[in-house]
């Protein structure tokens, strides 16, 4: 019994003392002078004098759709069941409610935000776009090519487009990225594509540059180091639209910065920037459209669920050629073994990347520190090499100048925290290697191999790890065993659980009562494409039998009562 919310749960299920073995009683955790078996006596004789008023929220032909049986006899055999079996098919209309009301209150608030926002029409030229990719420099994947008609569908459609693309590490967003700005450039609209540090930034610039200035699309660079005459320059010929595509850091967000015709947002990395940024950078323009990039790879039950009232596109290949990063698990005891490894890369001129979970000595924790790994590391190399330091708090000029020496080889191994693991790219790193690799998400640990593998030469990835629990082992079989990010981002769901995935504190993630996302996945899909399809049909919004399913939207604040009947 839940005082706060008023709510009576069900902790588990265990089989009755007096009762044939098939028979289950709830076990409910009590407090005070409660007991389970008061508890029990109050609900039966609950059910017995108001369970006629208990009504049904789903329509009859739902129900028997998916043969389910109605809330009345679910909610009674939740609590006061005959058996497993009856259990099991209570259990299956909870997970099918839950998973449709919060499905249809999603799916509502998307069409009511398409309806209300009208976006740009952008009547992007076909044919230059075509000329476009096929100057590129390599073809398109399936999957880029797939992504880039869905993108370009939303442009040219009346509605803002609020798009996320998720895209491995290496799968190739930049060049979809490029296709999407030069078709808004081809309608004469600006675009604005904003990163979360200032050398990605950098990167992006050089790389969209060398895609769209020689098709003439004019790109500037704009963050907090652009300054002076340099600066006013860029501000000036955006607001007289003679820059097509400014590319930037949070510097995009001032109230100096003015497009003349802004068409198209792009935010790569979008879990790094607050709502409220987003927003901001949205309203430089009239209802431009949106794009989000990510290269974490989102697990789709989570995609649906977190971002449910986004079109999610998906780049699912890689291009053809890339190598695959080799992946070691090794313990503590081998660390000399390894580091002799990593100085045979070096030795070929090579460069490497040292990531340590913590930046100091903790008591708590027996975990090597990135202050005492940079220490160890230049006495065994005994100055050999240049080995930087970077961790979350140095300030992030210091962190730019730190990578900006790596990047240009004047460090050759980069001791670090994780503050590497989005975007950076230094071709020549062919070594990243992760102490106490058990400490980190496979997620996580899929972000920072990413950071090596790109260039032309063999790159590896070296986990230094004693787990101590069968999940963590888990953990390192299934990074040494596998290189696609949504495989491990599945296993990573499962291992740790929807709640952790992101991080506690911005999960966003809705709390079911009976339904479990990873379990009943198939539920959970079933019930979105049933929820689609309700909020498309006419009859939804008129139909008297989808009324509580209307009063249901407005209770919980999706809809304004006037807008239901």
């Amino acid at each position: 019994w839940d005082q706060h919310r008023q709510t009576i749960t069900a902790t588990e299920m265990s089989v009755g003392q007096h009762a044939k073995s098939q028979d289950f009683e709830p076990v409910y955790a009590v407090k005070g002078k409660m007991t389970v078996k008061t508890l029990r006596r109050l609900i039966k004789l609950a059910f017995s004098q108001y369970g006629h008023e208990l009504t049904e929220i789903l329509p009859a032909e739902l129900l028997q759709k998916y043969k389910l049986l109605n809330r009345r006899d679910s909610l009674r055999i939740m609590h006061l069941p005959a058996g497993a079996d009856e259990m099991k098919q209570a259990r299956r209309r909870f997970v099918y409610e839950e998973f449709l009301l919060f499905q249809l209150k999603m799916q509502a608030l998307r069409k009511i935000e398409r309806e209300q926002t009208p976006g740009i029409q952008v009547s992007y030229h076909l044919e230059q776009l075509k000329e476009f990719i096929g100057k590129l420099p390599f073809p398109l994947t399936g999957a880029q090519k797939r992504v880039v008609n869905e993108i370009l569908g939303d442009m040219k459609s009346p509605y803002r487009m609020n798009r996320l693309l998720q895209g491995d590490v290496g799968s190739g967003k930049t060049v979809v990225a490029a296709i999407a700005l030069y078709g808004a450039n081809t309608a004469g609209f600006q675009g604005a594509l904003m990163v979360p540090t200032e050398i990605l930034a950098e990167q992006h610039s050089q790389s969209l540059t060398q895609l769209l200035e020689p098709c003439g699309v004019r790109c500037a660079l704009l963050t907090s180091s652009v300054k002076g005459k340099r600066r006013r320059e860029i501000l000036e010929l955006l607001k007289q639209g003679k820059i097509n595509v400014l590319i930037g850091t949070h510097a995009l967000i001032q109230d100096e910065v003015n497009f003349s015709n802004l068409g198209l947002v792009i935010t790569d990395e979008q879990h790094r920037f607050g709502v409220e940024q987003r927003r901001v950078l949205r309203e430089k323009g009239e209802n431009p459209d949106v794009l989000f990039m990510t290269a974490t790879p989102i697990p789709r039950t989570l995609a649906i669920t977190v971002f449910g009232e986004m079109d999610v596109s998906v780049i699912d290949e890689m291009p053809a050629g890339r190598k695959t990063i080799e992946t070691y698990w090794a313990k503590h005891d081998m660390l000399d073994r390894v580091l002799a490894f990593m100085d045979k890369e070096l030795i070929k001129g090579r460069q490497a990347y040292v990531i340590c979970p913590l930046i100091e000595e903790s008591d708590k924790l027996d975990v090597q520190n990135a202050i005492d790994v940079h220490s160890s590391l230049s006495v065994y190399f005994q100055n050999r090499y240049k080995i930087g330091l970077m961790h979350g708090r140095l300030p992030s000029d210091e962190k730019d100048q730190v990578m900006k020496a790596f990047s240009d080889n004047d460090i050759q191994v980069l001791v670090s925290t994780t503050v590497v693991e989005v975007g950076v790219n230094v071709p020549n790193a062919t070594v990243m290697l992760i102490y106490d690799a058990e400490r980190f998400g496979l997620a996580q640990l899929h972000q920072l191999r990413g950071r090596v593998g790109r260039g032309s030469d063999q790159s590896y990835c070296i986990l230094l790890a004693d787990p101590k629990s069968e999940v963590g082992k888990e953990r390192m079989k299934i990074m040494s065993e596998t290189n696609d990010g949504f495989v491990l981002s599945e296993k990573d769901l499962e291992l740790r659980g929807p709640g952790d995935f992101f991080g506690k504190k911005q999960s966003g993630l809705p709390e079911f009562k009976v339904a479990d996302m990873v379990h009943d996945y198939r539920a959970l899909e079933t019930a979105r494409n049933d929820a689609s399809l309700l909020v498309q049909s006419a009859a939804f919004w008129q139909s008297e039998k989808f009324r509580d399913l209307r009063d249901y939207l407005r209770q919980t604040g999706a809809l304004a009562s006037e807008k239901l009947d």
